[in-house]
């Protein structure tokens, strides 16, 4: 019998209703580990998101949008592969509806294929901070106020500039803030990581995509000035002159259970037409 992970951080009625109707459907199928908050609405024993690899799960159904995918992921140093089961918007990281949950999760636990996709290793000086699967951005924490910085790649400095911020994004993360701050669609298969500077004083600042095997240092460059590093929108952490923070590709990746044929380009073409 295999071992489900349930994540689910939505309090809306309706998705704490579905997610009753996903357990009682799995209950008798296999093995739940349902993460504490979700397992205390629900009146059941819960398992923390980082123990549900050490107890065995094969995999985890997370039932809400993206973010609540993200906040899964982040929690797990070896992410396990995740079902996302669309109970938000738009939603690029969770390809099931309700509608078609039931079979979809019947399908899976005949057999499953796996998607991984890069994250991203984070660092303050010699801190590190959790992995980013979508991006990192670095933005001014002073609202209407510029940042100045520098980015240096491999040692070597890329931009010096003035802007209200700067994403850092993997392709998965490409189709989210750094698509609408103007940076490029890129293909998953790409190994690489996207940098879009946000509103920049300077005419010539443009989006670049770099190798994934880059060390990425960033520097603010003007006395007195602050700065917030938001992780997958998740994970915030205030930054100053002093500090450096260091961007590698993760050891790790994400991992996503396959459930569509059609591929990523299709999918792009219906979330985003």
């Amino acid at each position: 019998m295999k071992k489900i992970g349930i994540i689910s951080r939505c309090d809306r009625d309706e998705v704490i209703s579905f997610v009753k109707d996903i357990v009682k459907y799995l209950e008798q199928k296999a093995e739940l580990l349902i993460e504490t908050k979700t397992a205390d609405r629900l009146g059941l024993n819960g398992t923390p998101i980082p123990e549900m690899r050490k107890r065995g799960a094969d995999f985890v159904i997370s039932l809400g949008g993206d973010g609540t995918v993200l906040r899964g992921i982040q929690e797990m140093n070896d992410p396990l592969p995740v079902l996302g089961i669309n109970m938000g918007t738009i939603g690029f990281l969770v390809d099931v509806s309700p509608v078609d949950a039931f079979d979809v999760i019947d399908n899976v636990l005949s057999g499953f294929e796996v998607d991984e996709r890069a994250r991203l290793s984070v660092k303050i000086n010699n801190e590190l901070l959790p992995f980013a699967t979508n991006e990192v951005v670095i933005i001014t924490a002073n609202p209407a106020k510029m940042l100045s910085y520098k980015i240096s790649v491999d040692d070597a400095i890329l931009e010096e500039l003035r802007a209200d911020g700067v994403v850092f994004a993997t392709p998965t993360g490409s189709t989210a803030y750094a698509m609408s701050a103007g940076g490029p669609i890129i293909d998953p298969r790409v190994d690489g990581i996207v940098i879009v500077p946000l509103a920049p004083f300077k005419l010539s600042a443009r989006p670049w995509v770099v190798p994934a095997s880059s060390e990425i240092r960033i520097e603010l460059t003007l006395p007195k000035k602050e700065a917030v590093v938001v992780i997958d929108g998740q994970y915030t952490r205030n930054i100053r002159e002093e500090d450096r923070v260091f961007i590698t590709k993760a050891d790790k990746p994400a991992r996503f259970v396959k459930t569509r044929k059609d591929g990523f380009y299709e999918k792009v073409r219906s979330k985003l037409a």
